[in-house]
């Protein structure tokens, strides 16, 4: 009980150095592939679900922004698995690390947005101003819109890091009191590792929504400027 709350959101080292870039490499690794003609039943499912995936994330772009569709399923496939892998006892999660969610938010958005400037310049400035705005309150909108643009980025970070980081704090505490409880009362520690079971199926549920509604939001970020 005398572990520190927050010492499993430590990034780890190695002999001094940091293992995040090791940790972040390590779950491509548990994609499995085929070499044959015929695949198994596990390398079939996946390309089902990452051609569902694909399918109804890139339904609504066009030509141009289907140009991202491979960028889009890899970047959900990474942060389904690394939320899944943080699971796993005594393992990191670089996805409740704000610094990492703000380095996948900020370029995507920043491409998906240079590239409306780029291709579609009145109507990405037309989302500054909607039409009919009375005059007097001109500048006023246009500071609001220009704001929420540029909050964009850190809104999608700061979620994915207080969903993760809240399902693994929840855990903590309540592995802790189904341990602390094992020694005093039987009955009562076996509700609360029942609860322990059902949020572990709750977290593992989260941290695949997670992963499927910030791939969205960058989905729906790059059809705004496509």
């Amino acid at each position: 009980m005398n572990e520190n709350l927050f010492a499993s959101f430590i990034a780890p080292t190695i002999l001094g150095l940091p293992a995040t870039v090791l940790i972040i490499l390590f779950p491509p690794l548990l994609i499995p592939t085929s070499k044959y003609l015929i695949n198994n039943r596990l390398i079939t499912t996946q390309q089902w679900l990452i051609k569902l995936t694909s399918k109804q994330m890139m339904a609504m772009h066009n030509t141009k922004g289907r140009t991202w569709s491979l960028m889009l399923v890899s970047l959900i496939i990474f942060i389904a698995t690394t939320n899944l892998l943080g699971l796993l006892p005594h393992s990191f999660t670089p996805t409740t690390q704000l610094s990492m969610n703000l380095a996948m938010a900020i370029p995507l958005w920043a491409g998906a947005v240079i590239m409306g400037f780029r291709s579609k310049i009145k109507n990405a400035l037309a989302h500054f101003l909607p039409q009919g705005t009375p005059t007097p309150l001109i500048p006023m909108l246009v500071i609001i819109e220009t704001i929420s643009l540029l909050i964009q980025p850190m809104a999608l970070a700061v979620r994915l890091t207080a969903n993760i980081t809240a399902g693994h704090l929840l855990m903590h505490l309540i592995g802790s009191a189904t341990l602390a409880m094992s020694t005093i009362n039987l009955p009562s520690t076996l509700i609360i590792f029942t609860i322990l079971i059902l949020l572990t199926i709750l977290e593992i549920a989260v941290a695949l929504v997670q992963a499927y509604v910030f791939t969205l939001l960058v989905s729906l970020y790059l059809h705004d400027n496509t």
